[in-house]
Parts: C-alpha cells; sequence; structure tokens
C-alpha cells in the first residue's frame, strides 16, 4: 500500500508488485469521497475506506510504503485508519 500526497489530494494505492497490477485504490478526488480534507484529522477515514476495499478482495496483511514521506500527522493518520478497519502491516 503506497501513499502519495500533494497539495490538495491524497492518494492511496494497494499495488501487487509481482503482477505490476492494482488491487485498490482511494483517493479524496473521488467524488464520493471529495468530503475528507488533506488533513491529519481527516486522513485516518481515507485509511478505513480503502482497508474496507482491500478487505472486500481478501486481502488483510499489507505492506506500508509511505514514499519518502515522515511518518506523522497525514501519513501517519492513513496507517492508523486502516489498522483500525482491520489490515496488518
Amino acid at each position: 500500500m503506497t501513499v502519495y500526497r500533494s497539495a490538495r489530494y491524497i492518494y492511496i494505492q494497494a499495488i501487487d508488485d509481482t503482477q505490476g497490477r492494482t488491487l485498490a485504490a482511494a483517493s479524496n478526488k473521488e467524488s464520493s469521497l471529495s468530503r475528507i480534507k488533506s488533513t491529519a484529522a481527516a486522513a485516518g477515514e481515507l485509511g478505513e475506506v480503502i482497508a474496507e476495499r482491500l478487505k472486500q478482495k481478501g486481502i488483510t496483511k499489507v505492506v506500508f510504503d509511505r514514499n519518502a514521506y515522515a511518518y506523522h500527522g497525514v501519513v501517519k493518520a492513513i496507517a492508523d485508519g486502516a489498522r483500525k478497519a482491520g489490515i496488518e502491516f
């Protein structure tokens, strides 16, 4: 599971490196998730969304790639939200 942040949006993808396929993705750029802001307080909800999408596909364990971002604030909130929803790192 990898995280990318821009100044306005957060993008999360779960990628199968062996096949080079995206298994699940979530972003606050999606119209249904646009209410989630790019703040640490709201990013946990986006982590829960990606976790639910992964669990629907039967995936419960991932490797978390923070993409060189420091592990605090938004990135930590995403990880905490995914853990809260049942995903193991």
